[in-house]
């Protein structure tokens, strides 16, 4: 289905935010393509289970977002398939099977982290989906769960879900998964990275795109990795500070469009967030994205605190952001 809302050509994105459960949403995924249009936005990972059954619209988002990219979870080859028809009707750029999150209930639910020790479920699951669909088809996954760590284990996978599921392009969080004993935060913190094994893997497999995540929080790290790499993935960097998205375009895809300023960028969400709140949006749901946008700055502190400390309160509006813009000293040029 052809979306006249898309860029004009999809291809492997050199440079993405994660997908990340509770940060992620459309509010965070429009603030941050006012930063960057370069940069492929995902989705929070949204069960099968959600979409097949769940109340509501699991599969919403602003057309302005594009390329946004779904994280689907689940095992069950046909329902995986059943969304990803369902997200390439609705326009996405590309679907991504979690294969990642080590939490207990994603483990629970036979989906996430766990599914490294099935490769071959893995490979129909992303068969099946590819059957439906001309969008890309992507894993992310770890380097490996609990014992099975080895550089041959990720190998076997990696062969196994590339060559029978058809599965062109991996992202690698370059760190393995405890499934029992750490929460998702601690294992996404105390395993240690290991980017040169995501480089060996493309060695190994140069006829795949892959792309590393976790620990990048600089562009010049990313610049560092995509010299060994197809693409790089930053995660909490980029909702902690998500300024660092400003310049991707201009350093990793040689745009010469200006750089926009913070000041800018919260103006620009003005009419976004009026519409939003004229559909019955929470200011708060929507101005929390935006939190660490002048982090380091004069009047950072100011700004966090007002926006805090009064957007949830019943009937707030864009006077709110405004307020705490004025926090900022106006002689910086920001």
């Amino acid at each position: 289905m052809s979306n006249p809302d898309k860029i004009k050509q999809f291809e492997p994105c050199r440079f993405s935010v994660a997908p990340m459960l509770d940060w992620t949403d459309r509010h965070c995924r429009y603030f941050h393509r006012l930063l960057s249009q370069q940069t492929l936005l995902y989705t929070e990972m949204v069960t099968t289970g959600a979409i097949i059954h769940g109340k509501g619209d699991f599969l919403a988002y602003n057309r302005e977002e594009h390329p946004v990219a779904l994280q689907l979870g689940g095992s069950n080859p046909q329902d995986l398939a059943h969304c990803a028809k369902l997200a390439q009707e609705r326009g996405y750029d590309e679907v991504n099977l979690n294969v990642g999150c080590p939490s207990d209930r994603v483990q629970n639910g036979r989906f996430g982290a766990c599914l490294m020790a099935e490769p071959e479920l893995v490979a129909e699951c992303v068969a099946e989906m590819k059957a439906v669909v001309d969008i890309p088809v992507t894993v992310k996954t770890r380097i490996g769960i609990d014992e099975q760590d080895s550089y041959e284990f990720l190998t076997q996978f990696v062969s196994t879900v590339a060559e029978k599921g058809g599965c062109e392009q991996f992202t690698i969080h370059a760190r393995k998964a405890w499934l029992s004993g750490l929460s998702p935060k601690q294992n996404r913190e105390i395993p240690p990275l290991d980017y040169p094994r995501a480089y060996q893997i493309k060695k190994d497999f140069p006829e795949l795109v892959i792309a590393v995540n976790g620990g990048i929080t600089t562009l010049e790290q990313a610049k560092l990795h995509l010299q060994h790499l197809d693409g790089v993935m930053v995660g909490r960097e980029a909702y902690q500070n998500p300024y660092i998205l400003a310049e991707v375009d201009q350093q990793l895809f040689g745009s010469d469009a200006p750089v926009k300023k913070r000041r800018q960028v919260v103006e620009e969400m003005y009419p976004y967030i009026e519409q939003q709140l004229s559909q019955g949006a929470y200011l708060g749901h929507i101005t929390r994205h935006m939190l660490g946008l002048f982090q380091n700055m004069p009047g950072a502190r100011q700004w966090r605190r007002y926006i805090s400390e009064n957007a949830h309160k019943p009937g707030s509006g864009i006077e709110v952001v405004q307020a705490a813009l004025a926090k900022i000293p106006q002689e910086l040029d920001v």
